[in-house]
């Protein structure tokens, strides 16, 4: 059907993501009429309903299911006395997915954000065109617009994904069996958090991955501790292999063909190759926009692309592509293209979380990236083993490691491998944003028993090894 006549906004944010979400909601408190147009039946892009709340919620299921801290704090198992089935797996990503949507949704309410649903694409810089579900055509004019369409899991096509036992992140959440054994082609982020989690549910995992260590973006003492962990927990790491075949001929177990020439068997396979961007029906051409490499938008520092009133966030401009940056880029993007002061620049720090089982998290410099920079630097060191909550929550291998400038003590990096690094990382990041060192960490009251004391005992651990240092030092002058 034809288009109406255009319906004009301040801003039409495409894409009901992090980023999207968060672009409408902050321009509509600053007054602005806002329009946000999704293609997908739900709102909350691959933050809520395929990638980070689902994954982590299954995480926590999967420990709770399983057992698993209860064998480690109390040596018996608590978990429930029969099979889980694929339903008890899903109930509560589903049920917490589902409240994240409602909340999300209220707030757009509530900010008066219009929404429509289909398939956006530009007509020219200011006209965007959208195919609603029933065939309608409709016309948006925009003052701004903001382009946050997400990513999609690459498919490489030596996959089957046809074949019901071959799953890329999106389509797991959909499983209809847990299967015996599960093979996760990438070791990268998404590929190690799923790992853990279906090998907390007793499933026999297989992580195959072409580089020989564990995400190398890692210090390296954190990745090493991190694989360690994961292989005790059961996980089968496969280095320098690369899936060159995938036979799902047969009706029992696929073939999976591997690139030392060795074969392997498993009744489920999960594809982690990496995503793409979304841009590819978005017909931004039109609009004067170039795509970069693997159909990324090119944005400057304040998150405007090359057309002066479009803006981007979230994957579509790469990394890092995480839940949280999106929407601080949306924020940003939208203060700038009103001239609202609020939040002008993206933080300098940024911090990583995995959620592995034990997490890990870090923010800054790792020992590797200080010797590149030839960064003098003092490391402290603190294990849960040694601190009251550590033992209380039941975990004896994990750690937190500082890196602090030599010369003034000043924090550059903080690694944690343990349970609740994602948020232990935190004061960490605090403390980094004030440019703060080992003196606020000697001056701080932690309350007892809790694990911020990490960061007092690795403080002190990195002025002892500093003082020996400079002991060393002044003994070897002389």
């Amino acid at each position: 059907m034809n288009a109406s006549e255009p319906q004009h906004y301040d801003l039409v944010v495409i894409g009901g993501g992090p980023a999207g979400t968060s672009g409408a909601n902050v321009s509509a408190i600053f007054g602005k009429r806002v329009a946000l147009v999704e293609k997908c039946p739900t709102i909350g892009g691959a933050g809520i309903n395929t990638g980070t709340i689902p994954s982590k919620t299954l995480r926590e299921t999967a420990i709770a299911l399983s057992g698993w801290r209860s064998r480690k704090l109390f040596g018996v198992d608590l978990s429930l006395r029969r099979e889980a089935s694929i339903a008890d797996f899903m109930r509560h990503e589903h049920r917490v997915s589902s409240t994240e949507r409602r909340l999300v949704e209220h707030q757009l309410g509530a900010n008066h954000v219009t929404r429509f649903r289909g398939a956006a694409m530009f007509v020219d810089p200011h006209t965007i065109r959208v195919l609603q579900p029933d065939g309608v055509e409709l016309l948006l004019q925009a003052d701004t617009v903001l382009v946050a369409t997400g990513s999609s899991p690459v498919r490489p096509p030596e996959f089957p994904f046809a074949d019901e036992r071959v799953h890329d992140s999106d389509e797991l959440l959909h499983l209809q069996h847990l299967p015996r054994r599960l093979a996760i082609v990438g070791a990268g982020v998404i590929g190690s958090e799923y790992a853990c989690t279906f090998a907390a549910m007793g499933v026999e995992v297989h992580l195959l991955d072409g580089r020989d260590a564990l995400m190398p973006f890692l210090d390296s003492e954190i990745s090493r501790a991190l694989a360690d962990a994961m292989a005790s927990n059961g996980i089968h790491f496969h280095w320098n292999e690369r899936v060159t075949a995938c036979d799902a001929s047969a009706p029992g177990d696929l073939r999976l063909t591997l690139s030392s020439g060795a074969e392997m068997s498993c009744d489920g396979l999960l594809v982690c190759a990496g995503r793409a961007s979304n841009t590819g029906d978005l017909n931004l051409a039109a609009a004067g926009i170039t795509l970069g490499q693997r159909g990324l938008i090119p944005v400057d520092a304040h998150f405007c692309s090359q057309v002066p009133h479009i803006y981007a966030a979230g994957d579509v401009i790469g990394p890092p592509a995480l839940a949280s940056t999106s929407m601080e880029q949306a924020r940003v993007a939208m203060c700038h293209a009103y001239g609202i002061t609020l939040k002008s620049d993206l933080a300098p720090l940024l911090p990583v979380g995995i959620y592995t089982i034990p997490e890990a998290s870090m923010i800054g410099e790792t020992e590797e990236s200080l010797k590149k920079s030839g960064v003098a630097y003092v490391v402290g060191r603190a294990r849960y083993a040694d601190l009251p909550r550590g033992q209380i929550i039941g975990d004896d291998t994990g750690f937190l490691k500082l890196l602090f400038r030599h010369d003034d003590m000043r924090l550059l990096g903080v690694h944690i491998c343990g349970e609740h690094a994602t948020e232990v990382v935190h004061i960490g990041l605090m403390a980094m944003l004030l440019e703060a060192g080992a003196d606020v960490f000697n001056r701080a009251c932690f309350n007892y028993p809790t694990l911020g004391d990490l960061y007092k005992n690795a403080t002190y651990d990195a002025i002892l090894r500093r003082r020996k240092q400079q002991e060393r030092s002044s003994a070897e002058s002389h």
